[in-house]
């Protein structure tokens, strides 16, 4: 029995599916019956599992804590080739945040909660307990790996493991993009007029506004995601009516622009906002 059929075994003993991986990081190919997806694949592709020919097929979804299939004889004949242990993070109720290289390491130091820590040979993977979505690419050099991924076995790692931040989560959310015919332009007209206004006085607008660049100021991570939302919510209230101004925008813009966004950013995200509401 080789080293990385023991590691294997040990990890799905401890609950953990696991599968081989080929020299590339890669998973085997799929078994002759469901090349090409022949099989139509597997019965719920949402979650791990052994596929019915037994076989190393369907990438993640291969991760298992089966004893007898990881030793069976289609799946000895990959540990014999194989030159990785992976494992499935959402099966095992993880989420990995693969940070690639230095900066995306320092970034997370700065704006993530800390956790267990595994160093990559590039970077570092962050683990936390709680499954969501994966995402590549959320933002320069940080991937996440939760569900419907697999992720390389590089060890243990050290520091305790933190429950899933809303800040990982929040990496992951999209915003819609801005229409062909949208105006990019700081402040587009807003039906000024053409909705009933709820606002008996100023001072509701005001503090409304007050509190949504206090949200924005106050931002610890997920920046991008935070003005998105803020400036959803602003609109959602105030956006109909007529009442916003371009001083009231700009204040908006003025905050996010504080916490390193630039003003491309705040038009497209004031723009992608107002598509959503239709206003």
């Amino acid at each position: 029995m080789n080293d990385l059929l023991n590691t294997a075994l040990e990890l799905a003993g401890a609950g953990v599916p696991v599968l081989p991986l080929r020299v590339g990081k890669v998973p085997f190919a799929n078994c002759p019956a469901c090349a090409g997806n022949a099989c139509g694949g597997r019965p719920n592709m949402k979650h791990a599992g052994p596929c019915r020919c037994r076989s190393v097929c369907h990438g993640w979804a291969a991760a298992t804590t089966d004893t007898q299939i990881i030793t069976s004889a289609p799946w000895r004949a990959a540990w014999a080739r194989a030159a990785a242990v992976a494992y499935h993070p959402g099966g095992a109720g993880l989420t990995v945040v693969d940070l690639d290289n230095t900066q995306a390491v320092t970034w997370a130091h700065q704006n993530l909660p800390p956790t267990r820590t595994v160093t990559t040979t590039r970077g570092e993977h962050w683990i936390y307990r709680g499954t969501m979505p994966s995402s590549n690419a959320v933002r320069p050099g940080v991937d996440i790996k939760s569900r419907m991924q697999y992720v390389r076995w590089l060890g243990c790692g050290t520091g305790a493991m933190a429950a899933l931040p809303d800040a990982v989560r929040a990496l992951a959310v999209k915003e819609p993009s801005p229409s062909r015919s949208a105006r990019q332009t700081l402040t587009a007209p807003l039906r000024d007029g053409q909705g009933e206004c709820r606002h008996r006085t100023p001072t509701y607008l005001d503090r409304g506004i007050a509190m949504a660049e206090q949200r924005i100021t106050d931002a610890r991570s997920a920046v991008h995601a935070t003005v998105y939302r803020t400036f959803l919510a602003v609109l959602a209230a105030h956006g109909r009516c007529g009442c916003l101004t371009d001083a009231h925008v700009e204040r908006l813009f003025t905050a996010a622009q504080a916490k390193g966004e630039s003003l491309r950013h705040c038009a497209d995200a004031w723009t992608n906002a107002r598509t959503a509401l239709g206003v």
